[in-house]
């Protein structure tokens, strides 16, 4: 590797780390879970992808999207059931890889992509408010004051920097500027102290403290099974983004493989579960990452830091850390989006804005779902509109219609509409050069089409079947 390019992985790895601690924290606290799950987690997952996964460049850890999943389990039932789920969702997401289900992602469509972008960017900016309370009430006065001013610093230094130069992450010197800024000036703002104490030891192997009988695994598993789901979604969309991004390919197989032994591993040294984080990647990424160190240097600085430096990491302010973060949810909004209004058909704009909204407000495997379900359903519906036929009659008096489009459920109606047993001559000629059979409604629709033209005491001959279509009507007992 080239000392540049080493150089840049090193320096975006360490910035990344310092946009990761807070982020796992709050995770871990909003799952009910000691912060130090979470920064475990982190360091084992960050890791242990960025060394093996199928994606150089991207970030994983203790994700808030696994955290919402699981927060239910841990206060009915605690930690020790949280454990075995990771454990048990690692290997639902190995198996998912093993069987190359990654390229499901592909079924994805592009306005659900972007509408994950920016809900998720939403989400990002929105986590960032709460750093504005104090317990439960607002800042307000002198405090409140302190923050924005340090906020809008922070967020000035990462835009302007880059215009002096590039030889440092800006995102990196906005950090630590603004925090001996504080230091040096004594400011009476909130530090990353405040939100918790992150000094502790190596993780331990030690195997979750449960049963392990079939009720355990009927306790666990509705919670692994959507912990992996959630986790591969997020992590393969990420993926898809960050090919977007740095203009390569990944492989998805390979990171979900990946993702599952780490997720593995952080169960079974008592850390939470994770997949990708799309904040921290775009922050690896812009700040000059895109090889496996970047990564590695990321997860290896989270356990420094609990082993040696939370003094200092202690003393970050809050406010730099927000302002960095609302500088990466303005760089993931697909702003582009917006302006794509009467340029693109509405049916999209709409999937867009519903996947965004369904993100911001539920979770994102529900967005995702329903932005493929609306997808499926106007592609289905214009693909129907879509089929037509010609007809004309022939010199020995028969009737030919020749149909265009793709006969599947939903065109199967329109199909049918396309003909007139009762006032067609006694025999007809079905021409399917032009038309795709795809599903059982197909076959259905032709036999239904044969029973019609019988019952009128009239032939249909069907012609010109593709060989596809020859073997689908075939494997229904279906004579052509």
């Amino acid at each position: 590797m080239k000392p540049a390019r080493l150089r840049a992985d090193v320096l975006a790895g360490l910035t990344t780390s310092f946009a990761l601690v807070p982020e796992c924290i709050a995770f871990a606290l909003v799952a009910h879970l000691n912060p130090l799950m979470g920064l475990y987690g982190a360091f084992i997952i960050c890791t242990l992808t960025a060394l093996f996964g199928g994606r150089p460049g991207m970030v994983s850890g203790a994700a808030g999207s696994m955290a919402v999943v699981i927060v239910a389990l841990v206060v009915q039932h605690g930690v020790q059931y949280l454990l075995a789920t990771v454990l048990l969702g690692g290997l639902i997401m190995i198996a998912f890889g093993l069987l190359r289900l990654g390229k499901l992602v592909r079924m994805v469509p592009y306005p659900v992509m972007l509408g994950f972008v920016n809900g998720l960017a939403i989400i990002i900016a929105l986590a960032q408010l709460e750093h504005f309370k104090a317990g439960e009430d607002w800042l307000s006065g002198n405090p409140l004051y302190l923050m924005l001013g340090l906020v809008v610093l922070t967020m000035a230094i990462v835009y302007l920097l880059p215009r002096l130069t590039r030889v440092v992450p800006p995102a990196l010197v906005a950090i630590l500027g603004v925090g001996l800024l504080v230091y040096l000036l004594g400011l009476p703002t909130r530090t990353l102290g405040d939100m918790a104490h992150i000094a502790g030891g190596l993780p331990a192997l030690a195997l979750p403290d449960i049963p392990w009988n079939l009720e355990t695994l009927r306790i666990v598993t509705p919670y692994a099974v959507l912990m992996a789901l959630v986790g591969l979604l997020e992590t393969l969309l990420t993926l898809n983004l960050t090919d977007e991004i740095t203009e390569s390919r990944g492989f998805p197989d390979r990171e979900c493989v990946a993702l599952g032994a780490a997720n593995i591993v952080s169960g079974a040294f008592g850390g939470m579960g994770g997949c990708a984080m799309i904040g921290q990647t775009v922050i690896n990424l812009s700040s000059g990452g895109r090889g496996r160190v970047s990564g590695v240097i990321a997860g290896v600085m989270i356990l420094l830091f609990v082993l040696f430096l939370s003094p200092l990491i202690e003393r970050i302010p809050l406010a730099a850390l927000v302002g960095v973060m609302f500088v990466v949810a303005q760089q993931t909004f697909a702003w582009g989006s917006l302006r794509v209004a009467g340029k693109v058909p509405l049916n999209d704009v709409l999937v867009i804005v519903a996947v965004t909204v369904i993100t911001v407000f539920t979770d994102l495997a529900t967005a995702v779902l329903c932005g493929i379900i609306i997808a499926a359903l106007n592609f289905a519906w214009q693909h129907a509109r879509e089929l037509y036929a010609d007809s004309h009659d022939e010199a020995d008096g028969s009737k030919l219609y020749r149909v265009h489009g793709t006969l599947f459920f939903a065109s199967s109606t329109p199909f049918l509409n396309q003909f007139d047993p009762a006032g067609d001559p006694a025999q007809v000629t079905l021409d399917c050069q032009h038309l795709s059979f795809v599903d059982y409604s197909a076959i259905a629709a032709l036999r239904t089409l044969r029973e019609r033209y019988a019952k009128a005491g009239k032939h249909l001959r069907v012609v010109h079947l593709s060989e596809r279509c020859k073997k689908l009507l075939k494997r229904a007992g279906e004579q052509h």
